[in-house]
């Protein structure tokens, strides 16, 4: 399960372009008998995806790669208040005994490097809190890359997207080994 924001939903692109479907598309390549199931709300902050979490966790999850900040981070809100709505979110998952991957974010340099510096660290002290496993930016390698990113320079295009499951897929690859021993 893919609990995200518009970069999860795959906005602006066709449902298989999405990172989501591109890992079912590994998975499957690999092997694995999962479903991976898109949780993408365009424009959810982590408040969202704390609300939407029962449902999320109401279908047979064994992991759950949380993919949301983004929004918070665009929208100025406390990086206290994010970490707190994610450490809820990890909590809950964990008490399920469902697996978590953490996937940090960046905040936009436009409200100042204290808050950036605040909301890095608090995806960091998070992963080393909780002890999930941790991709430190999920846009790595596509955020402010032209040639990765729709016309709005925020969300990635198909070339991106793809990028973006490589990330994800380097830290979920070997949970589904793990768990289905391989």
């Amino acid at each position: 399960m893919i609990l995200g924001d518009s970069l999860t939903a795959g906005l602006g692109l066709l449902d298989t372009q999405s990172f989501p479907s591109l890992l079912q598309k590994k998975a499957d390549t690999e092997g694995f008998e999962y479903e991976v199931i898109n949780a993408g709300v365009s424009g959810d902050t982590s408040a969202g995806g704390l609300r939407r979490l029962d449902w999320v966790l109401g279908e047979d999850v064994r992991v759950l790669v949380v993919a949301l900040g983004a929004n918070d981070g665009l929208r100025g809100l406390s990086a206290a208040d994010m970490k707190r709505n994610l450490g809820r979110i990890i909590e809950t998952a964990q008490s399920k005994n469902v697996i978590v991957v953490l996937a940090g974010m960046e905040a936009p340099p436009n409200y100042g490097a204290e808050y950036a510096a605040s909301f890095r660290q608090a995806y960091r002290d998070l992963a080393q809190q909780y002890r999930v496993l941790f991709v430190p930016f999920l846009l790595q390698k596509v955020a402010g890359d032209p040639a990765l990113n729709q016309a709005d320079g925020i969300h990635p295009n198909p070339q991106g997207a793809a990028i973006v499951a490589d990330t994800v897929w380097s830290a979920l690859k070997p949970v589904l080994d793990q768990i289905s021993g391989s």
